[in-house]
């Protein structure tokens, strides 16, 4: 990889330069007031792939946001990775939080970045770190050492959910046939402490709705009458936890899989300190499941967490009513083995059994995913690992992530794949939050240390 390297180093800057552009389109997916700067972005990003010289280059329309599609097969007979990311962005809200606009990017030096970083909307998440995977295959292109086949699949919804992919993978899985599956949508613990994430957890996310009386009402004449909505809501929200941090929903813990002793103590040897922790976060202390650590319950047990609540009056002053209706928005966040239509089968069942008498509870779900695990003796794994040594010079640190992403779980079972989780991003970088960044040496070294990936997967892959 000598000449591709060369050609990262020459042309960094102009790499740099190109994802700012493609970080001032306003790809905000949740929004369609936003809808036209989506689909600008999508052909923004088919020009990229066919300027470094991809083949069949499409923006493939959906029911949703359109998919970019471009391929390089330079021999069917050696393996093809199919690299995955998305071009679609979080809304910048709230828009006064923001040291700088939002998709204006600026780079500037942080503590934890002193090279620099770019600040803007998707900077991290994930057109940075997609955009890491272009430059790469460019620079192994021009080169003359892409060791094998490349399809990229950039889609415009995963922040929506990727509602319109699982459509787009059942239609398309000749277009998509590959051996595994490249993806950058993660991080790793620091910017000298590489890992790989090895496992995400599933997800099921539901609305829960609490309603009594048929309207609002005057809370003197009728408090203490009526069952207050919105008092039952926090009632039984609070009853969704013991003492000891476990989930007291029926049966959510049955077909959960014991991490084994053996496990939990390779995953320790990953740096933690808990004051750190704490003092990052600006708590007093953490808060979690009994009998396991705050990484463990952040990563291998599942989680019940509400995601907002609302109901009443919330206006400027006072006005004394008791709230016809009570909202919350929960997520639960599921380990392997745990199916998340089940689980929200269960949730729906708990919790319209826990309501009180004099109000009526509605349990809406939303969307869900299965928790994928990457085994650590799959070619995949251990390419990756291979490619982090090579540019970080130390050994990458595998790791289970408390996020979710379905879309993992779901090339799983249509494509019969594996996913690999090579991310740049810290945990600092404010990915869907105001300020999201991208520390410049991460986009130097995902460019750098990818196309080791293609090197050692296609050596192990002949061996």
């Amino acid at each position: 990889m000598t000449k591709t390297n060369s050609y990262i180093d020459e042309h960094l800057s102009r790499f740099t330069e190109e994802l700012m552009s493609l970080l001032r389109i306003p790809s905000v997916s949740a929004d369609p007031a936003y809808t036209a700067s989506v689909l600008a972005c999508a052909n923004e990003v088919a020009v990229h792939l066919k300027k470094i010289g991809m083949d069949a280059v499409e923006v493939i329309p959906t029911k949703g946001h359109p998919i970019v599609f471009g391929e390089k097969i330079i021999n069917p007979s050696l393996p093809t990775i199919l690299v995955y990311g998305h071009y679609d962005v979080q809304p910048a809200d709230p828009i006064d939080l923001w040291h700088s606009p939002a998709f204006e990017p600026v780079i500037k030096t942080t503590e934890i970045h002193p090279e620099g970083a770019i600040f803007a909307r998707g900077a991290c998440d994930d057109k940075g770190q997609f955009y890491m995977h272009v430059k790469a295959v460019e620079a192994m292109l021009s080169s003359g050492e892409l060791p094998c086949n490349v399809k990229f699949m950039i889609e415009g919804e995963e922040e929506i959910g990727s509602e319109h992919l699982g459509y787009f993978v059942k239609e398309h899985k000749a277009k998509l046939a590959a051996d595994v599956i490249l993806v950058s949508d993660t991080g790793m613990i620091a910017n000298d402490v590489p890992s790989v994430t090895t496992g995400l957890r599933g997800l099921s996310y539901v609305e829960v709705e609490v309603t009594g009386p048929n309207r609002d009402l005057h809370s003197g004449l009728y408090g203490g009458c009526v069952k207050n909505p919105l008092n039952a809501l926090c009632e039984m929200i609070a009853s969704l936890h013991d003492e000891n941090g476990k989930i007291t929903v029926d049966g959510f813990y049955d077909s959960v899989v014991e991490i084994s002793r053996a496990d939990r103590d390779a995953m320790a040897q990953a740096p933690f300190s808990e004051e750190a922790y704490k003092k990052a976060l600006n708590i007093q202390d953490t808060y979690g499941e009994k009998g396991y650590t705050t990484p463990e319950r952040g990563s291998i047990r599942p989680t019940l967490d509400v995601n907002g609540i609302w109901g009443g009056y919330i206006g400027e002053g006072a006005k004394t009513v008791i709230a016809s209706q009570a909202f919350a928005k929960i997520s639960m966040r599921l380990v392997p083995n745990q199916d998340p239509e089940e689980i929200t089968n269960l949730f729906q069942t708990h919790f319209e059994r826990i309501a009180p008498p004099g109000v009526v509870v509605k349990v809406t779900p939303h969307h869900g995913g299965q928790a994928a695990v990457t085994p650590l003796d799959s070619i995949g794994y251990r390419a990756a690992a291979l490619a982090y040594k090579e540019t970080f010079g130390k050994e990458a640190i595998p790791v289970r992530s408390g996020g979710s992403i379905p879309i993992v779980a779901m090339f799983e079972q249509e494509l019969g794949l594996k996913t690999i989780l090579m991310g740049f991003g810290l945990d600092s970088d404010a990915i869907h939050s105001p300020n999201e960044h991208f520390g410049l040496f991460n986009y130097r070294m995902g460019i750098k240390t990818i196309p080791y990936f293609y090197k050692h997967f296609v050596e192990l892959s002949n061996i």
